[in-house]
């Protein structure tokens, strides 16, 4: 199971590593409530507009990385995980090491990259890239009563 917390009208760019680059979709998810609300507040102190949502989830394999670095185990670009990947590509116009990494995810099979939150010191987050699922995966939001947009017209 894994949390988000949609804007529906506008989604701006996160904050955690980006394991895909532009073109990709990717779905980041926290495992917990808490840490979807950490992520999604980032820095600030108040807490903008928007709709959490749960998503029930199953897919393998699965990059587990919550251990971090270790040179032992790790290509390593994964050292680099954590990139400030802002700085980099918009200021710097380099392609961040982050986004290699989401290739090298897709290219071996992975559906996705387990990861620490860099927001809340307990968190986990998961980013899932659902092209590469197949018929084996499965995702869905829980939403029994149709209470969810179906689109920008709902809106209105």
């Amino acid at each position: 199971m894994g949390f988000n917390a949609a804007q529906w009208r506008w989604r701006g760019y996160p904050r955690w590593p980006p394991v895909n680059r532009p073109g990709v979709e990717a779905l980041y998810l926290a495992l917990d409530l808490q840490t979807a609300i950490d992520e999604y507040k980032q820095v600030s102190t108040l807490l903008p507009p928007g709709t959490f949502v749960t998503y029930q989830i199953s897919a393998a394999p699965i990059v587990d990385f919550r251990e971090g670095f270790n040179a032992r185990e790790w290509d390593p670009l994964w050292e680099d995980f954590y990139c400030d990947w802002r700085a980099l590509w918009f200021n710097n116009r380099i392609e961040p090491p982050s986004w290699v990494l989401g290739d090298l995810v897709l290219s071996a099979g992975a559906k996705g990259v387990l990861f620490n939150s860099r927001l809340a010191s307990t968190g986990i987050n998961l980013v899932l890239y659902p092209s590469a699922f197949n018929e084996a995966d499965t995702m869905s939001v829980f939403d029994p009563a149709g209470a969810l947009p179906k689109n920008q017209t709902s809106w209105q």
